[in-house]
């Protein structure tokens, strides 16, 4: 087999390339909701990073970023899984590649309830089990793990950044657990 530039993890972008490739096209993203599940199987709770922020405040968010290229959505998953809640959270991915959600950012405030200033983007979002311990990494300062009820508390509503708290709605109503 030939290998090739996709045979190495080179193919990312570097911060200018970045920048000025948001500015251009919407890149592709995927958002994973992390749910502990009970003794039933039923999801009971719901996962949510809580990080420091840019301008030096805290918000909370889901788990996810960019899918690379020539990388599969799974792979991605898989990455952004280990990568924020640690490697051995044992995710179970879903059986399907269609997301529960599509999350359309924008950077224009207003345009859609997804807002990123940096950029226009596309998240597929996905229920993503966990069986594992999760410790958090990179940049995440906690996963703490919330009732169904508690993610829709104005004080975390109005904690979570660019209107992934829509995606969290999204989640409940998919999973049935809108209370």
């Amino acid at each position: 087999m030939t290998r090739t530039a996709l045979d190495f993890d080179e193919n990312w972008l570097d911060p200018d390339e970045l920048k000025s490739l948001r500015r251009r096209m919407p890149i592709t993203y995927v958002h994973a909701v992390p749910v502990k599940l009970g003794d039933s199987g039923l999801p009971e709770k719901i996962g949510l990073l809580l990080r420091t922020l840019g301008d030096g405040t805290l918000g909370r968010e889901l788990v996810g970023g960019r899918v690379r290229f020539h990388e599969p959505i799974r792979a991605a998953l898989l990455r952004h899984a280990e990568k924020d809640l640690g490697p051995m959270a044992f995710p179970t991915l879903p059986p399907s590649l269609v997301p529960f959600h599509v999350a359309e950012y924008f950077p224009t405030e207003g345009e859609s309830k997804y807002y990123d200033p940096r950029q226009h983007a596309v998240a597929l979002c996905y229920v993503l089990p966990v069986r594992g311990e999760c410790t958090p990494r990179q940049d995440a300062l906690s996963l703490d793990w919330l009732t169904p009820a508690e993610t829709l508390r104005q004080d975390i509503v109005a904690e979570m950044i660019h209107g992934q708290e829509h995606i969290v709605k999204s989640a409940l109503a998919y999973l049935d657990l809108l209370p």
